[in-house]
């Protein structure tokens, strides 16, 4: 098939998810959580669904706390069944988490990109406003981002920061600031906030996965430097290809973590746009051919493959992973206006104004 029928295979598969509230949750069954809605929000947008990925980000003003925090459920905690096969939604739980809650500026940013609509700026700015004053008011002294809310007067000092949420965080605010450039307002203290999380981020390992074992094997915290903006030009290029071998199962795509035989089509999909992001075009298309066999007739790609047994493992065809296909064929072969929004520095005014912040 080609990449646009993939596209629409993929958003129509969303679009049957997709609540009449304007929720989008990850499974038929439930599970929802801000990231992976206005992921799939921005797969509606470059398959021609923008009423519906506007109804999604909207949706977002409606579970917005007066903090700001976009609250929303624990996928990653949810279990399986006893079957091994499916994932348990009734059991997953509350969670308001900072990089969920800092998307939706990049979902915005995106919006408009597609649309060239000042109003959608306009209409979902406060939106980013206010998620942004949450996000902003967890970053600690050294620079990175508690990647939770603080509960019960616990200490910001005192709650872990993860690696990957704050490249994503990271680029982020650099959609934010060019939503509030483009309103006609000052962006200042979100590329001085950007900035330090960046510092933080190269020269602080200290300060993140502290409470948990390193998490090198997991593939987000390998590609998402680069996905993000924070590593370019030639240092990102050794970055991605010096660790290619432990991620990489060729003709199958991107592990989750390296330990595991698990191919997953969402890391396989971000680690082609990752490429994009170092004008590695040959090998992201290459990437997202290897994931033709988990289409499924019924809507969306299979979550992943587990090699070892030979299975697609779990059995479950979450809206983000649709969502991800989109975003990537979307960008390796440049079909919508915002094909570039999602990896390295927004263009052509982001790269300006951040020259302008960091010299």
């Amino acid at each position: 098939m080609t990449a646009k029928n993939t596209i629409t295979h993929c958003a129509d598969w969303i679009v049957q998810l997709q609540r009449p509230d304007g929720a989008i949750p990850w499974l038929q069954s439930g599970i929802f959580d801000p990231w992976n809605h206005t992921e799939s929000a921005m797969a509606l947008g470059v398959a021609g669904h923008m009423d519906a990925a506007r109804k999604a980000l909207d949706y977002l003003y409606t579970i917005q706390r007066g903090d700001g925090a976009l609250p929303g459920e624990c996928g990653a905690s949810v279990p399986m069944d006893a079957q091994n096969r499916h994932l348990v939604a009734a059991r997953a739980k509350p969670l308001v988490d900072t990089n969920f809650t800092a998307y939706c500026a990049l979902g915005v940013w995106h919006l408009y990109s597609l649309s060239g609509d000042r109003h959608d700026l306009e209409h979902f700015a406060p939106l980013v406003e206010a998620a942004m004053e949450f996000v902003l008011a967890h970053q600690s002294t050294h620079g990175e981002i508690s990647w939770r809310a603080r509960e019960n007067g616990e200490a910001l000092e005192d709650i872990d920061a993860l690696r990957s949420g704050n490249c994503s965080i990271y680029k982020s605010l650099e959609a934010a600031a060019q939503i509030r450039q483009t309103l006609g307002g000052s962006a200042e203290n979100l590329l001085t906030a950007r900035e330090r999380i960046g510092v933080a981020l190269r020269t602080l390992p200290s300060r993140f996965d502290r409470t948990w074992a390193p998490k090198d094997n997991f593939a987000m915290d390998w590609y998402y430097p680069v996905l993000c903006g924070l590593l370019d030009g030639e240092e990102a290029r050794a970055h991605l290809l010096s660790r290619r071998e432990e991620f990489i199962d060729d003709s199958l795509g991107c592990r989750c973590v390296t330990e595991q035989p698990w191919t997953t089509v969402a890391e396989t999909a971000e680690l082609a746009m990752a490429l994009m992001a170092i004008g590695e075009t040959v090998r992201a298309k290459t990437l997202l051919s290897w994931c033709a066999p988990l289409r499924d007739d019924r809507g969306g790609f299979a979550m992943g493959w587990q090699s070892e047994e030979q299975i697609v493992w779990p059995e479950e065809r979450p809206s983000w992973t649709a969502a991800a296909m989109v975003l990537a064929l979307d960008a390796v072969n440049e079909i919508s206006s915002a094909h570039r929004v999602l990896y390295g520095k927004l263009s052509p005014n982001g790269v300006k104004i951040l020259m302008t912040a960091q010299g």
